[in-house]
């Protein structure tokens, strides 16, 4: 455990002072998401700032460093037969807390089991103006503070150095199994959408290559009986699969291709665009592969209720992320403002206006 708060708040002070722009940086297996870093920030080290801080498996609440690797989270969590239920991915061993909330990524059971900002509970951080300030509590009644913690999620380190997060834990299931059948990609929208509108054990939905895969977990009973009910194909190793479809190693992910991410309605038609397509959380992420410009891309999102991102390839020097409505774009300005007044931290970053 090593406690680096005063030293970052040392060097966010220093910056303030000198109009420096700083780079937060973890353990740097984000860096290709959003824009281009800006090449004159300096990099502020928050993955030195790590350890579990608090964990109380009774509570299901875990508190740690911003920079603690998530491995590290995760094998405290398994000796207890606990587990972080949105399901991180892992881009490398040095995936951090802090990195993972800054991206607001979660895994295939994020429809059923709620995404790494749901969990959240509070966080301490480091604004512009070189305070230390703590949002949320510890404990799942505590409710002051959500909204601050929350907003975090998916801001790419634009809001401030977060030091120490708190979020909640909760138990593995009892028993998991995976059932396969082969479909094209429609008929699979319309499967995942009806199987996961039945009360049943269902915590991943997605297809891939001309299959559907729908992972049942919980009490064994009720596994069991919902396979028998539902039929298809056991996966031998569906742990494999789902754990390679989570840290995007599945062959899929693989190549130079610009990577698209699609968040929209689970029940939207496939957009009629040439290329490979992956569909995840029983069709409400997408991912795409193929050529296609952006706008053409933002109005097929729109069209289907949701947005679309560069998630990773691409040209990055421009925009990566879905063109925002002029009063959202205010609303996410003054909230800039309000948090990072000079303009410290990862400048340009999600948005170049930002």
């Amino acid at each position: 455990m090593t406690d680096r708060s005063e030293q970052l708040l040392e060097q966010v002070l220093a910056a303030k002072a000198a109009g420096q722009p700083l780079r937060i940086v973890g353990g740097n297996s984000k860096a290709f998401l959003g824009r281009q870093a800006d090449a004159e920030s300096q990099d502020l080290n928050v993955g030195e700032h790590r350890g579990i801080v608090e964990y109380n498996p009774v509570e299901l609440v875990l508190t740690a460093r911003a920079g603690t690797p998530l491995r590290e989270i995760e094998a405290a969590l398994a000796e207890h037969g606990q587990a972080l239920h949105f399901e991180p991915p892992h881009f490398g061993d040095s995936d951090t807390l802090g990195g993972t909330l800054a991206a607001n990524l979660s895994g295939p059971a994020r429809p059923w089991s709620g995404s790494v900002r749901d969990q959240v509970l509070g966080i301490r951080l480091i604004n512009g103006n070189g305070e230390h300030l703590r949002f949320g509590g510890q404990v799942m009644k505590n409710v002051a503070g959500y909204d601050v913690s929350r907003l975090q999620a998916g801001a790419l380190g634009t809001l401030g150095v977060m030091t120490e997060i708190s979020l909640k834990v909760m138990p593995r299931p009892a028993a998991s199994l995976t059932l396969v059948r082969e479909m094209s990609a429609q008929q699979a929208i319309q499967q995942m959408n009806a199987r996961a509108a039945e009360p049943k054990p269902l915590t991943a939905a997605c297809w891939q290559g001309g299959r559907m895969y729908l992972r049942l977990a919980g009490a064994q009973s009720a596994v069991e009986a919902t396979a028998a009910k539902w039929g298809g194909e056991v996966l031998d190793q569906a742990d494999g699969f789902w754990r390679s479809l989570q840290d995007q190693q599945l062959d899929y992910f693989k190549g130079e291709a610009p990577l698209w991410r699609f968040s929209v309605r689970a029940n939207a038609a496939l957009a009629p665009l040439p290329g490979a397509w992956l569909l995840d959380w029983a069709g409400a992420q997408r991912w795409y592969r193929g050529d296609a410009e952006q706008p053409q891309l933002e109005q097929l999102a729109r069209e289907a209720g949701g947005q679309v991102s560069l998630f990773r390839g691409g040209d990055r020097s421009g925009e990566v992320m879905h063109h925002q409505p002029q009063a959202l774009a205010g609303l996410q300005t003054r909230m800039k403002q309000a948090f990072d007044p000079h303009g410290l931290f990862n400048p340009g970053r999600l948005y170049s206006w930002l």
